[in-house]
């Protein structure tokens, strides 16, 4: 059964629904700037300002990295708070709470005492405020990405879908690009001891922006339809597991491989770096190279996935994920680390993009409208909870029992392509389908899409 065919309704005025593309953009930045900043200080800071003294690295590692994976532990609440109450009483006032809650919890952990200022409470503190980012994160992608796909047409749903993914692009480019900033400006000591606070504390000002933005866009009006016509569900997140396993499982399995390989090279590669070559600087270049080349890559996948489907890019994208995880760490042990950007740059434009530029638009035509931010928010938060959470540490343990190896590291990361490759066969596929039945029609049959069913 195909749920796509009310997507379109509010996609008919251009100006506006690149406005609402803008405003998914702006505000998805501003999000991931500030959940990316934390994954970067946990790769290089944490382990030895939140946690005891250690003779053993990896032992402050681990623990930074757990307190990393405890924000997506709480993705998946925040999905399911935003999906009952944007299900219910619309996409814009969810988005607009998230990018409060969120810019709360980034400044108060900018200004968190160290471990040795107040001992085991300041990692407590940490913690909350890890989980706060992670709640409101999990209630942000959802809304971004039904605000652009729910004002889109048929033709360009992916497209001005992938706007919301190129949020996370550039906030991870732009956290590394502040991190490298403010340790160019200071010195390392300083840099360890307060100049890591600047970027959490420069984050108030673009959630300010953020909300400004968002706070000047409307409902989609497919939302608003179903409303009116009485549709919205009393409680949509129970109607989304109940009535639409296939759809859940189906986000869940295509948020696999793609988010692993991504805390892979955007987060553990900085950590393994430090233990395996003893500097990661080119790590944080690397990735800011990378990620600027994802901003403009997204795009471009999530147009030719209007074009022939969504499936064949993100199987290209998680087959190559699975075979680049091998080499790559071949080349993190022993390559002229001069190239790391180049190499970084590749694997987020060419494979990691092919995947996420078109999820926005895909995932969302899984799920009839009126459990739709539900559905979407939970398959897409445990997906990434799965993968994109668990991977540092999972990465570190299995580095720690290989004694040293990343073979065990490059194992996991291709069973999850394995993983995704099979979801993303099992997932509906509009565009291919209604390209092979409009072939299919007899000579003069007029085809209908998704804009005449709505």
């Amino acid at each position: 059964m195909t749920h796509y065919v009310d997507l379109p309704g509010a996609g008919r005025n251009r100006s506006r629904s690149r406005k609402v593309a803008f405003a998914a953009f702006i505000g998805t930045t501003v999000e991931w700037y500030d959940f990316y900043i934390y994954s970067t200080a946990a790769a290089l800071i944490f382990s030895h300002t939140f946690f005891p003294p250690s003779s053993n690295p990896l032992s402050g590692l681990l623990g930074s990295f757990a307190a990393y994976g405890v924000g997506f532990f709480a993705r998946p609440l925040g999905g399911i708070i935003a999906g009952h109450f944007g299900d219910r009483v619309g996409r814009k006032r969810v988005l607009v709470s998230s990018l409060v809650l969120m810019g709360v919890a980034t400044l108060l952990t900018g200004l968190l005492p160290t471990y040795a200022v107040a001992g085991l409470w300041a990692t407590v503190l940490l913690v909350l405020l890890r989980l706060l980012q992670g709640i409101a994160t999990g209630a942000e992608w959802g809304g971004a990405s039904l605000l652009s796909v729910e004002h889109a047409t048929p033709k360009n749903r992916g497209f001005l879908g992938s706007f919301t993914q190129i949020g996370s692009a550039a906030g991870m480019l732009l956290a590394s690009g502040t991190f490298l900033i403010v340790r160019a400006s200071i010195s390392a000591d300083a840099f360890a001891a307060w100049g890591w606070r600047l970027p959490f504390l420069f984050s108030i000002v673009l959630i300010g922006i953020g909300i400004f933005v968002r706070l000047r866009i409307d409902e989609p009006e497919a939302f608003l339809r179903a409303k009116a016509a009485g549709k919205i569900q009393r409680f949509p997140v129970a109607q989304a597991i109940r009535r639409h396993p296939r759809g859940l499982l189906v986000t869940i399995g295509l948020r696999l491989a793609q988010p692993a390989m991504y805390a892979i090279l955007t987060t553990y590669a900085l950590s393994y770096l430090v233990l395996k070559r003893g500097d990661a600087t080119m790590a944080l270049t690397a990735v800011l190279v990378g990620s600027a080349a994802a901003i403009i890559a997204t795009p471009f996948w999530a147009l030719l996935s209007d074009k022939i489907g969504r499936r064949a890019p993100a199987v290209f994208g998680i087959l190559g994920i699975g075979i680049l995880v091998w080499p790559f760490f071949w080349f993190l042990d022993h390559g002229n680390l001069t190239f790391l950007p180049l190499v970084v740059a590749v694997a987020l434009a060419v494979f990691d993009a092919a995947i996420y530029g078109p999820g926005a638009a895909w995932f969302s035509e899984q799920f009839p409208i009126e459990v739709r931010y539900s559905g979407v928010s939970i398959g897409y938060q445990v997906g990434t909870l799965i993968s994109g959470g668990l991977t540092p540490f999972i990465a570190t343990y299995l580095f720690s029992v290989g004694d040293g190896s990343p073979w065990l590291i490059s194992a996991y990361i291709s069973f999850y392509a394995l993983l995704s490759l099979i979801a993303a066969f099992a997932a509906q596929d509009p565009v291919r389908d209604g390209r092979n039945a409009a072939r299919a029609a007899p000579a003069g049959a007029v085809s209908l899409d998704a804009e005449d069913l709505a």
